[in-house]
């Protein structure tokens, strides 16, 4: 068995794979990522082949000692390389090639009855399993450093806008907590995508499945699935686990985005409602005077290539035969790149936000009276006036004033009575223009009052405190 280059296949061929196919075909600097899950795949097959009675002590005890041999060789020439310099196509075959350099002739027996279809399908689907939850770990901090500013921050008010325009004051903790409704959701999905994900593929072979006695339903619960797929020819040509991800991803990665955009708006010197830390800011190679908000002008661009990931991976699916093709070596470029930036994006979204400071003068500076006119309009109703009669009269007094060239408070009270008697007294009027009183209206559940933020910010604590990423059932 040659040492130079190891294949798991090539019996039937006499020449090599040219130069600029192996290119294209090998994919070692990608799937290297998978070199523990590959290793834990193999351990799961081996100890099934010996529990079933086709591996003896002797092969499996020396296939159990050469793969925990590679996989610390595999890990120490990352860490201190950070890559791998075999000549290989594969993860798989890199590992199987080692491993006969520590187990001998029984490394050929660990094959037996499996393929790498449902090999690579195993792989990945191992790793999604670990690496969601660092997903959901670093979503959660996210929310609790949401949380901790809205909670802290809860008599801050600040302008409300539809279509950018200002349109009524909030709570600024009302404005964080719209994005951390989003969040949950995220998490939400996140797992639910967990039980269709933990199905074991192992041991269905290329396509019709394992013509040996195997129990696949414990093989499966020794490498921590839930359960195992129910079909051989599904099994390995199914990649709607990547999909669902990268279309979770990209979803997750548009919540971000638009939250980013909004905190680049709060920051410009127009609105200067918020501050960005040096951590999280960068400056210009020619104005000095510059802060540029570049981490979450970053995350907003992310949110385009995950959204492009996701694309990418449908159009490399939509026409494909059935079960295993070698388009599906994509799959793992297009997942991992996801992953890693969304990953990053979670932290330095977080960061900023964490680190950032709230100018709250500055916030009701933005503030005008113009944002009342619902007031008004509800000052009306609850003196039996109808909305939609009500919503006229106000715009006839916003019209009024733009001619008087003031604003709604400073309009003549006379002006109001003229206008419709049920505007009340001057003192009636005034009441109306405080920013406090106009939030404190809305107490109904969802609403900006301060009570009703504040029960939106007990559901989130205990949620924070009480629910945890799913274990195996």
């Amino acid at each position: 068995m040659s040492s130079e280059r190891y294949q798991l296949w090539g019996g039937c061929f006499e020449e090599e794979p040219s130069s600029v196919l192996r290119r294209l075909n090998d994919s070692l600097p990608i799937d290297c990522r998978l070199f523990r899950e590959d290793i834990r795949g193999s351990q799961g097959w081996a100890h099934e082949l010996h529990r079933s009675g086709h591996l003896s002590d002797d092969d499996y005890n020396a296939i159990e000692y050469g793969l925990r041999k590679v996989e610390k060789e595999i890990e120490e020439e990352l860490i201190k390389n950070g890559k791998l310099n075999d000549s290989e196509e594969d993860i798989h075959s890199v590992v199987e090639r080692r491993l006969y350099n520590h187990a001998g002739d029984s490394a050929l027996r660990l094959h037996t009855a499996r393929s790498r279809n449902d090999q690579s399908a195993t792989d990945v689907r191992l790793w999604m399993l670990n690496s969601l939850e660092k997903l959901y770990i670093t979503l959660k901090e996210l929310i609790k450093v949401l949380v901790n500013r809205a909670e802290n921050e809860i008599n801050i008010i600040i302008p409300g806008y539809t279509h950018l325009q200002r349109a009524q004051p909030v709570r600024w903790s009302h404005f964080l907590l719209s994005y951390l409704w989003l969040f949950r959701d995220d998490v939400m999905r996140l797992e639910e995508q967990r039980t269709r994900l933990s199905r074991c593929p192992l041991g269905s072979g290329a396509i019709a499945g394992c013509a040996l006695s195997i129990d696949r339903n414990e093989l499966a619960k020794q490498l921590g699935f839930d359960d195992v797929t129910a079909n051989s020819m599904f099994a390995v040509g199914s990649r709607d686990y990547i999909v669902e991800f990268l279309n979770w991803s990209s979803l997750c990665g548009s919540h971000l985005s638009r939250l980013a955009e909004d905190l680049i708006i709060y920051g410009s010197r127009e609105f200067g409602i918020v501050s960005f830390s040096d951590q999280f800011s960068t400056g210009s190679s020619l104005m000095p005077q510059k802060r540029n908000p570049d981490g979450l002008e970053l995350v907003r661009g992310t949110a385009g290539l995950l959204l492009g990931d996701s694309v990418a991976i449908n159009c490399v699916l939509k026409g494909l035969p059935s079960t295993y093709n070698k388009d599906l070596q994509a799959d793992k470029e297009i997942l991992f790149r996801s992953y890693d930036k969304l990953l990053d994006c979670l932290k330095v979204t977080a960061g900023t936000i964490a680190t950032m400071e709230v100018n709250s003068e500055r916030a009701l500076l933005s503030l005008e009276p113009g944002m009342l006119a619902t007031d008004l309009a509800h000052l009306l109703v609850r003196r039996g006036v109808p909305f939609r009669r009500a919503h006229n009269y106000v715009g006839v007094a916003l019209r009024r004033a733009t001619t008087l060239g003031v604003n709604l408070q400073q309009l003549p009270h006379h002006e109001y009575a003229a206008i419709c008697p049920d505007f009340g007294t001057e003192d009636d009027l005034q009441t109306v223009f405080s920013w406090e009183t106009s939030v404190e209206q809305y107490t109904s559940t969802g609403g900006t009052a301060k009570s009703a933020v504040e029960q939106q910010l007990t559901l989130f604590k205990s949620w924070i405190q009480n629910h945890s990423w799913p274990r195996r059932t």
